[in-house]
């Protein structure tokens, strides 16, 4: 049957990519985009950054307040008692070309994770609270374990195996490395962890809430998120921000490289956001974080000519709300950290895992199954031609 407003000749409101369209309600995270503004669960991001860690910071977005200490310390137990992973699966990894991205990994291990962890489903494919609580800390806890692990197999070394006496970000770091923390790296780890972990109805978290919504299993609900996160124009923005700072090579090439980006209306990685009209809050943390690490180990080029392109792009961008967003800044923070340019977007998902599963819980509690409309520009009644005599 055809939609009743196309039969009667309206044309219905379109929207590409449901830009501006309200599709769920949320009590999970706020932007506030003309002020440069997020809160989580009504916290802003400036004050847990300060004070949080991302065990809290988690707990937070999966359970609607920040927890007690007793709270906090079970959540905190739990996630290192499940960091560990099935040897079966690193078998599956260790069969994985050798060129693969690690999204591409993360995203396969994640649903293969779901075969090893069948979940008990009601009639109507929901789960109780304690079985959601689990599988919520199982993603949680080893999705890092699951990035470290790649990481280190796809260069033929033998995967790090988790210490429970580590905290989170210390530990993830520790997977990846080899080498445990000094307190400011952890520290610098930790918050970037936190300032990555939710963000509103991005498209990764919508991937989420519509695979949800059909009662699909969380290990598949969050590898479609990482699917989607995989994508240039989501996730991997950061990995090309690296990629135009070594371009460019200098601070005193900067100008004539932005000129020629302008006069070409071409796109400048790490600039502009969909909803902030101002300077991203999160790289303003990313970049405060940078200058802490520059502390300790020095500053490099690659910073000098990042500030010079937000200087230089405040003046000719500014005026249209084009400034710096989060990925401006998080990979030259983990860079500095010595992690590799392919695992930042990896190191994304880690984090924001804690916001998938925020929203995961809330579409199963109030959701329906996303069904939209299409606007069908086609034609009618077009005959069928035998194959004989279709030119």
């Amino acid at each position: 049957m055809q939609d009743k407003q196309q039969t009667s000749g309206e044309i219905p409101c379109y929207s590409p990519g449901l830009a501006g369209i309200p599709v769920a309600e949320s009590a999970i995270s706020y932007v506030d985009g003309q002020r440069g503004h997020l809160e989580y669960r009504g916290i802003d991001i400036e004050e847990l950054a300060e004070k949080s860690s991302f065990e809290e910071t988690a707990y937070l977005l999966l359970f609607g307040h920040l927890p007690n200490r007793e709270q906090l310390e079970d959540f905190d137990s739990r996630l290192r008692h499940h960091r560990r992973i099935k040897f079966r699966i690193r078998d599956i990894m260790k069969h994985f070309p050798e060129s693969a991205h690690p999204m591409d990994a993360l995203q396969a291990t994640v649903a293969v994770l779901g075969m090893f962890y069948p979940l008990p489903h009601s009639l109507d494919g929901t789960l109780d609270d304690d079985t959601a609580r689990d599988v919520c800390i199982n993603l949680i806890a080893k999705l890092p374990t699951l990035v470290a692990a790649h990481a280190r197999m796809r260069h033929g070394d033998d995967p790090i195996a988790p210490r429970d006496d580590l905290s989170h970000a210390a530990n993830f770091y520790y997977m990846l490395t080899g080498d445990e923390p000094f307190p400011l790296t952890e520290r610098i780890m930790d918050v970037a962890l936190i300032v990555h972990a939710e963000h509103t109805m991005n498209a990764s978290t919508f991937s989420t809430m519509v695979t949800a919504s059909t009662r699909a299993d969380p290990y598949t609900c969050i590898s479609a998120a990482i699917g989607a996160l995989s994508g240039p124009l989501h996730g991997g923005a950061n990995e090309d921000v690296l990629r135009m700072l070594d371009e460019i090579g200098g601070v005193d090439r900067v100008e004539d490289y932005l000129h020629r980006k302008l006069e070409r209306k071409e796109k400048i990685p790490g600039l502009g956001h969909r909803v902030y009209k101002t300077k991203d809050p999160r790289a303003t943390l990313l970049q405060q974080l940078y200058v802490r690490l520059t502390e300790k180990m020095g500053s490099d080029p690659t910073y000098e000519i990042a500030s010079r392109i937000e200087e230089l792009s405040r003046q000719t961008l500014g005026a249209k709300g084009v400034c710096p967003n989060v990925d401006f800044y998080s990979g030259i923070v983990y860079r500095k950290l010595g992690i590799p340019t392919d695992l930042f977007t990896p190191i994304f998902a880690v984090a924001r895992v804690a916001g998938w599963l925020a929203h995961w819980k809330e579409q199963l509690g109030k959701g329906r199954i996303y069904r939209p409309k299409q606007i069908y520009v086609g034609g009618h009644a077009a005959p069928y031609i035998p194959l004989d005599e279709r030119d």
